[in-house]
């Protein structure tokens, strides 16, 4: 993507290149049934790609982390606020989980917070599409579709759900 106030890039390769490097991850792992969770919004719409291209069996789950946030006490409720959906027990599961973009980590955090609410898995590998800078946890992604350098004032996000776009601007 260019480094105009505002540019927008089609997802696509991004997403296929993520079958292939979560296909590779599951083989070397010997894992067979996987259960992937997207995390609402953009990472929902990312992992229903996903799931539908790797033909997963078990059905796709999808997370709305916003009663998980850490500042869910200072911002409150957000107006938008969809329920999360686990159609499948995840203890001893091998769960997939799928976010758009990965930049402080605090996403992540309270994704994983509420997952354990629903059991015990027996692991997650963490699928984004696009890991940034800006990191303020310790959390790392496992499979990634591309990497990007931000500055503070440089903001990534997912507009869809169909087509997808990634959309970056510049608030300065």
């Amino acid at each position: 993507m260019d480094k105009s106030a505002n540019s927008s890039m089609d997802v696509e390769p991004l997403t296929k290149a993520l079958v292939d490097k979560i296909q590779q991850r599951l083989a070397a792992k010997g894992i067979a049934d996987p259960a992937m969770v997207g995390i609402h919004t953009g990472g929902a719409w990312i992992a229903e790609k996903l799931h539908q291209a790797l033909a997963l069996k078990t059905p796709l789950g999808k997370l709305d982390i916003s009663f998980y946030r850490d500042d869910f006490t200072r911002a409150g409720i957000n107006p938008q606020v969809k329920p999360s959906t686990l159609p499948m027990n995840i203890d001893d599961k091998h769960i997939l989980l799928v976010d758009d973009v990965l930049y402080t980590g605090r996403t992540i955090r309270a994704a994983m917070n509420e997952l354990f609410d629903y059991g015990r898995p027996a692991s997650i590998t963490l699928v984004v599409l696009i890991d940034r800078n800006g990191r303020e946890l310790p959390i790392q992604p496992d499979i990634v579709g591309a990497h990007m350098d931000l500055a503070p004032h440089e903001h990534i996000k997912l507009q869809g759900p169909a087509p997808l776009r990634l959309i970056r601007s510049n608030t300065e």
